[in-house]
């Protein structure tokens, strides 16, 4: 087993560290660092996510490396958004193959061995208003938006001209008894953080259909 492998299964219990904590782990030159991660990555023991960010291969896991928590430190600041944070809260039914986030910097994706994750910009008054820090064991937690965030952030991403609940159920296939969660003051409250006149469109008509079913 090689050092580094010794040095990250006794310091990193989610087996996820960047370049930054093998040089705290290490305390040498810089050139000795180098040596010890090109060691540890020939050997497998050790995979490359993205620049500066690695993880134990999987023999040396005894869990798959949870990509809700990696995200934001592939890129960050950002939060989970879109697809991914609708199925995190089992409002989409359908498997999500991407982990989308959203961020405030210029969209970027990345292909990595532990999965795809996609970063969108979406200009908004604060990145984290309707974010929740959500706990995911291993002294880990994911950044991941409310399911009306999502839909927002979706509007704002696909470019989607939607009005109403309909598009909801239609396109995306969520759950009736999900949508029926929303609640208007929300609809209006989280439109104010919207920059995109078309998000804003989006969440008020919503925040109206909603009110208008309730009276019924």
């Amino acid at each position: 087993m090689q050092r580094l492998t010794e040095l990250a299964l006794a310091s990193s219990p989610a087996g996820v560290f960047t370049r930054a904590e093998v040089a705290a782990w290490v305390r040498g030159s810089a050139d000795a660092e180098a040596a010890l991660v090109k060691r540890a990555l020939a050997a497998g023991e050790v995979i490359r996510i993205c620049r500066g960010l690695y993880c134990l291969g999987a023999r040396y896991r005894d869990r798959p490396i949870d990509s809700l928590a990696i995200a934001q430190r592939i890129m960050g600041p950002s939060y989970v958004s879109l697809e991914a944070a609708l199925a995190f809260h089992g409002w989409l039914p359908e498997a999500v193959e991407t982990v989308t986030s959203v961020c405030d910097a210029r969209s970027r994706q990345f292909q990595t061995p532990i999965g795809s994750f996609r970063f969108d910009r979406v200009p908004q008054r604060k990145l984290f208003a309707d974010v929740s820090r959500v706990p995911r064991g291993d002294r880990q937690a994911a950044f991941i938006a409310t399911p009306l965030k999502a839909l927002a952030d979706y509007v704002s991403v696909r470019r989607a001209d939607w009005r109403g609940v309909e598009p909801l159920i239609e396109s995306l296939r969520l759950p009736p008894e999900c949508v029926a969660e929303i609640q208007p003051e929300q609809c209006s409250s989280l439109a104010a953080n919207y920059r995109s006149q078309r998000v804003r469109r989006f969440l008020a008509g919503l925040g109206r259909e909603v009110a208008g079913c309730r009276s019924r």
